[in-house]
């Protein structure tokens, strides 16, 4: 009890500390300051919008004198629930995959060599880890209160209640995976718990399609069971749901029942980490130090590698033997793609930027928002994949000093250095623009525009930062030429392909046709600069890119 004493005294002194860097320049709170001002504002304006309303607001009946059923606040319901149970599978499925760690490095260097007990550090340290989850309740309450002020009144219990559900979810989460990696390191039964996280998944899944295909409207069915009241004694997720929803049933006992069972649930796995964790320093440390090179990276500290944000970074591969030549780019590219994520083609990112999109189209055509919501998601699409080729030229093959050695011609080793990036880009667009087209009805020209679109922005990234690199030696020539080249490309190549798109949407106001136009512009602004970037890329040699 006394070592507990002390790390709580040590944790009030940095926070002390953090307290007087504060004062010493208040400035620092102004962005805070800004934001609840903004979020205040939107509370007062729905607030407002939900006084004027008054008594309007009444109860639909059907002709039985039944309520009948508000299928939109059931798929709201339904979509949050889907939301936090696939984060819940997929956190899991981690835990299959690499440990979680409650600690930083300064806490390696310091307390793990320090006379403590492993077991009052880990029961410390995994007890405050909840403070994360509640600074992160805090924030959902400050933006989700002041967006649906307009339906409840946000009160002292209403708030109260939020914010714990909410950080349980978020905290409780991480235990488990603690705990999944300590049993694997005792017993190796990884291999059964994966099953199980799979097997899970594929039921939750049963439980959404099978009373979607059921009804009369596939859309109504699919939420029908995961919303309904049964589904808040699923463990995790619908104890958060159940504590949460205070704010609709207002009963307090039953949300005190479900925090209940997540102390009860918690009680549990520290037991059972205590008991199975042992000398538990050495699983944590690999985490321990991942999470600080990130962060690090995210600070700008260390430079982003090729291996930043791997999902599957220790997947072994057994290849065959690929040729020699530029072919070993198109490898090595696929090699690193699947370790990156959990195939080398269609991973987790693009799948879920997919299904993104899908559902997008799927809500415009039930009239929950215009197609134009779902056109902008495109748009976006097409903005992302045109960041990605600029951070493309950053890494990757044309950082090794290798390249220049392969017996090959320069543009057999450029088509081989992106093959491996088109393929991926084609297979993700034709996932989220075909299904997406036939959901929402809208023109089946959009789909080969937005396939031969996404590629091209994607090049047109790739070729802006690759020619001022490669073309330009000194570094001072980089900062001082290069903005005028990037500018002169967007001052007469994409700036105008866009002002035109935009005359053309006014014109015609068909997003189709304003595609079209878009395309066709950026096309030849992507030929133009892929031929000056064949050209300047015979002039790279062994030199810092």
């Amino acid at each position: 009890m006394h070592e507990i004493r002390l790390l709580l005294r040590k944790d009030l002194f940095i926070l002390l500390n953090n307290l007087k860097l504060i004062l010493r320049n208040p400035l620092r709170l102004l962005p805070y300051g800004a934001l609840i001002g903004y979020f205040s504002f939107i509370y007062w304006q729905r607030t407002k919008n939900r006084e004027d309303r008054g008594l309007d607001d009444v109860q639909n009946l059907n002709i039985d004198g039944m309520p009948e059923v508000d299928f939109a606040v059931q798929n709201i319901i339904g979509g949050i629930t889907i939301l936090a149970l696939g984060f819940l599978v997929f956190q899991l499925y981690r835990a299959t995959k690499n440990n979680v760690s409650f600690f930083k490095m300064a806490d390696v260097n310091l307390l793990f060599t320090a006379p403590v007990k492993p077991e009052n550090l880990l029961l410390y340290y995994m007890g405050r880890s909840i403070l994360p989850s509640l600074g992160g309740s805090l924030l959902f309450l400050i933006y989700g209160g002041s967006q649906m002020a307009g339906q409840f009144e946000i009160t002292f219990g209403n708030a109260t209640f939020l914010v714990v559900g909410f950080a349980l979810f978020l905290f409780m989460v991480f235990p488990i995976r603690f705990l999944i990696y300590t049993l694997h390191t005792k017993y190796g039964v990884m291999e059964y718990i994966r099953g199980g996280i799979i097997g899970l998944g594929v039921g939750l899944a049963l439980i959404i399609l099978i009373p979607g295909f059921m009804a009369e409207k596939f859309w109504q069915g699919m939420f029908s069971g995961i919303a309904s009241p049964w589904f808040d004694l699923f463990p995790i997720v619908g104890w958060s749901r159940g504590i949460m929803g205070y704010v609709a049933h207002g009963n307090a006992l039953l949300s005190i029942a479900f925090i209940g069972l997540y102390g009860l649930t918690y009680f549990t796995i520290v037991k059972l980490v205590i008991q199975y964790a042992g000398y538990y320093y050495e699983d944590v440390l690999e985490a321990t130090k991942t999470n600080e090179d990130k962060l690090d990276k995210a600070r700008g500290k260390q430079e982003v590698d090729e291996g930043t944000y791997s999902l599957n970074a220790k997947k072994q591969l057994a290849l065959p033997d690929f040729g020699a030549g530029a072919k070993a780019f198109y490898w090595r590219n696929y090699v690193h793609s699947s370790r990156q994520d959990f195939h080398p083609l269609f991973g987790i990112y693009s799948l879920s930027m997919a299904g993104i999109g899908i559902v997008m189209a799927g809500l415009s055509n039930f009239d929950w928002f215009s197609h134009k919501v779902f056109y902008v998601y495109l748009l976006f699409m097409l903005f992302f994949y045109f960041m990605a080729g600029i951070g493309r030229a950053n890494i990757g093959d044309l950082k090794k000093p290798f390249f220049i050695l392969v017996p090959a011609s320069w543009s057999v080793k450029f088509w081989n250095m992106i093959k491996l990036d088109i393929v991926q880009t084609l297979i993700f667009a034709a996932v989220l623009i075909v299904p997406s087209v036939f959901l929402s009805h809208i023109s089946l020209g959009l789909i080969p525009l937005f396939l031969i679109g996404i590629v091209v922005f994607y090049l047109i990234g790739f070729a802006i930062n690759l020619i001022p690199q490669v073309a330009l030696d000194e570094g001072w020539d980089r900062k001082l030429i290069k903005p005028f080249m990037i500018g002169g490309i967007f001052l007469f190549g994409i700036i105008p392909t866009v002002v035109m798109s935009v005359l053309v949407f006014i014109i015609t106001k068909q997003f189709v046709w304003t595609l079209f136009t878009c395309v066709i512009g950026m096309t030849l602004v992507a030929a133009i600069l892929l031929h000056v970037s064949l050209d300047v890329l015979k002039r790279l040699e062994f030199k810092e890119m």
